[in-house]
């Protein structure tokens, strides 16, 4: 269920997750997730999140300015 619009339907897409990290930016594209077709909420499971903050740790580690990452080549 959609915790923005209660709508009971959602679909498997992907989406775009960026993070902002002591002035720089962290963009992770092609992340899997559901989305609501109603509202456009956008929800990730426990394991996308889980490798999610696995990959933004990372990237902090190397932080340059802008760092893009593929989700499917880091995951």
């Amino acid at each position: 269920m959609c915790n923005a619009c209660f709508s009971d339907n959602k679909i498997k897409t992907s989406t775009t997750f960026t993070v902002e990290y002591k002035g720089g930016i962290i963009v992770i594209r092609n992340v899997p997730c559901l989305e609501c077709p109603i509202c456009g909420e956008v929800i990730f499971t426990d394991e996308v999140s889980a490798n999610l903050e696995k990959i933004v740790n990372a990237a902090k580690e190397l932080l340059m300015e802008i760092s893009v990452i593929d989700y499917s080549k880091a995951a």
